[in-house]
């Protein structure tokens, strides 16, 4: 790289955090990260997953096990970021779940047959987790007089999508709102907050982990769907995470960036 490019993707030595880091998304953002130098925390439920992840990243990646929806959870990850690292410069709250195991091939889910259960435990993850850590990371960055916060909606959050659950969809929309609005409170203190709007992606565990390895048939009704006629894999994201995590995005703040092969373009909006 030039000089120019490597200052402005530079993110060598930046104390960052992944949640839902053990594989999918959260992973291929912890890897871009550690592999251009920053030193990043992994942190997901699943310990099995997450202890053989970081340990593959190397000596710039450590983890922590924490569910995303118990905010003691999330203060005491952040906690251990801070006294690790001495601070924190970036955060990707990516940890998200859906309700409905057949996503994608059972048509979705309909409206008779929302179960509170699951209307909770999905909004528990994917709403008041990105809260919770939005809360705590905010606190020290706000300390700091700067940070960066990224926030995994989807596209499911930016227009009806039939093939997840109902509170996918609405929790996906929430955070878009919550990062527009964190965006305002947080700019005088030199913090930026964004989010990342996924279309279908292989390798994630959305739905139970029917994406994680598709089934022809799953991977043929979702390549329909694109233009770009397939689905991405979970390296076509590290540009984009890369691009908000470094000095690259200075001026970028309470934006979305969709990322999903022109999908949410031929739907008109």
């Amino acid at each position: 790289m030039t000089s120019v490019q490597e200052q402005l993707f530079d993110v060598r030595g930046v104390r960052a955090l992944v949640t839902g880091a053990a594989s999918g998304l959260g992973l291929a953002m912890a890897e871009v990260l550690s592999a251009c130098g920053a030193h990043v925390t992994l942190a997901d439920v699943d310990e099995a997953r997450l202890e053989p992840a970081a340990s593959a990243l190397g000596e710039n990646a450590r983890f922590f096990v924490a569910d995303v929806s118990d905010e003691e959870q999330v203060r005491a990850l952040v906690e251990d970021v801070v006294s690790a690292e001495g601070g924190l410069d970036v955060v990707f709250a990516n940890a998200g779940i859906a309700a409905v195991p057949g996503y994608g091939i059972s048509g979705g889910q309909l409206l008779e047959t929302v179960e509170r259960s699951d209307w909770d435990r999905v909004l528990g993850v994917n709403l008041n987790g990105v809260l919770f850590t939005m809360k705590h990371s905010a606190a020290v960055m706000k300390r700091q007089g700067s940070g960066r916060i990224v926030v995994t909606s989807s596209t499911a959050g930016l227009k009806p999508e039939p093939a997840v659950c109902y509170g996918y969809v609405a929790s996906k929309a929430a955070v878009l709102n919550m990062v527009r609005h964190a965006a305002l409170e947080l700019a005088r203190f030199g913090v930026h907050v964004n989010a990342i709007c996924p279309g279908p992606f292989k390798g994630t565990r959305i739905g139970g982990g029917v994406t994680e390895d598709p089934t022809p048939e799953l991977e043929r009704m979702w390549s329909s769907t694109v233009p770009l006629r397939r689905m991405a894999e979970p390296d076509e994201l590290k540009g984009l995470v890369l691009l908000l995590a470094s000095p690259a995005s200075s001026f970028i703040t309470g934006a979305a960036y969709v990322i999903d092969g022109g999908t949410f373009a031929q739907a008109g909006a």
